[in-house]
């Protein structure tokens, strides 16, 4: 197919590259961490996936699309819980949204940041709930 822009990047980029500059964290790592008085965990998926599946208990639910107006300070649309000394664990379905705002979090200088492989999915699969 013949698209009238030259798309020089691909999404498939873009993951990667974020994953390569993100530290990650497995499910199994993850498990371990909740209810860690250190660590946040930050749910990245849209609304209506977290409202059908439910989201990692005392999650903070944010989105792709939100997140760095949940971040930024300034946003009328900030959430304290982004105010904190501690590791933010970020998660979406698989990984990849995740792995990318990680990245957009970390250069907004939210530290520090790690991601967790595989997402929701590795956590159900780790014996992790969701609520």
């Amino acid at each position: 197919m013949k698209l009238p822009q030259t798309i020089t990047k691909t999404s498939k980029d873009i993951v990667k590259e974020a994953m390569a500059n993100v530290p990650a964290i497995s499910a199994e790592e993850a498990l371990s961490l909740l209810g860690s008085p250190d660590h946040v965990f930050v749910d990245l998926r849209d609304g209506t996936e977290q409202a059908k599946t439910g989201v990692i208990p005392g999650a903070v639910a944010s989105s792709r699309g939100m997140m760095e107006f949940h971040i930024g300070p300034e946003r009328s649309a900030h959430k304290s819980e982004f105010d904190q000394d501690k590791t933010y664990v970020s998660s979406c379905a698989s990984g990849g949204r995740s792995a990318i705002a990680a990245k957009v979090a970390m250069e907004m200088g939210l530290s520090p940041v790690v991601n967790m492989s595989g997402g929701v999915g590795a956590w159900q699969k780790a014996g992790g709930a969701l609520e």
